[in-house]
């Protein structure tokens, strides 16, 4: 544990999701190749769909939309129907079709394994402070048993914009009851978590699980309050 910036009171924690409490890439990789499948099956004119055609769709759609990104499902469903429109595919049709994609992609994104240490230190932690759980992704706690952990999950998009804005911090000290100052934010990317936590006067943990060093990683743009290399450590702040 190096501690970089002093810390104040801790009144609650809250937690980024995806590779902070469990390895997130062999669900990602997983559902991705599992919905492309999906899609192309689900209609003869989507045969021979590729990834890099939707995801040309998706850019696209970022690029006429360019706020769309904060809500990455919402972005991901009109990806899928506009990819169903473009194949000819009459609307009301594609918007069913976008549903039934997503649920695929929902059913695949939440077949996530957490580690049973993720287990016990989040039980030992809300032993102390209420937790709660700031996400720009659309993993859903209460599908793979993390939801009894945390007072409550905030998702970018229908919460606020995403990391790193300020809107899911804000809220989330609100929700609290607390000052930004009281909490102390834990999460990997040292964009979005630490930088978006310290720029939204929240206190930041990084969890350096990559070895990487902040005096050379190209994303460090302004120092945590605290790092650790693995999420036992945050037991040692009880």
């Amino acid at each position: 544990m190096h501690f970089y910036r002093p810390l104040s009171r801790i009144a609650a924690l809250t937690f980024d999701l995806d590779d902070t409490l469990y390895d997130n890439y062999p669900v990602i990789q997983k559902t991705t190749q599992a919905s492309l499948q999906f899609l192309q099956q689900y209609h003869p004119s989507l045969a021979q769909l590729t990834a890099s055609d939707f995801i040309g769709v998706r850019d696209a759609l970022r690029a006429e939309e360019p706020e769309i990104y904060h809500d990455v499902s919402q972005w991901r469903w009109r990806a899928i129907e506009r990819t169903m429109q473009l194949a000819g595919i009459p609307d009301s049709q594609a918007r069913e079709g976008a549903d039934a994609v997503m649920a695929e992609f929902a059913h695949w994104r939440n077949r996530i394994e957490v580690p049973q240490e993720t287990h016990a230190i989040l039980a030992k932690l809300a032993g102390k402070w209420p937790l709660a759980a700031i996400t720009n992704g659309n993993a859903d706690p209460s599908r793979f048993g993390l939801e009894s952990y945390f007072q409550f999950v905030l998702r970018a998009g229908p919460d606020g914009r995403s990391k790193p804005f300020g809107d899911m911090y804000w809220l989330a000290a609100r929700k609290l009851g607390l000052q930004p100052g009281e909490l102390l934010h834990v999460g990997d990317d040292l964009t979005t978590d630490v930088s978006g936590a310290v720029q939204s006067g929240v206190q930041a943990c990084w969890i350096n699980l990559k070895q990487a060093s902040l005096m050379t990683a190209k994303d460090s743009r302004l120092l945590p309050h605290v790092e650790i290399s693995r999420l036992a450590s945050l037991t040692a702040l009880i």
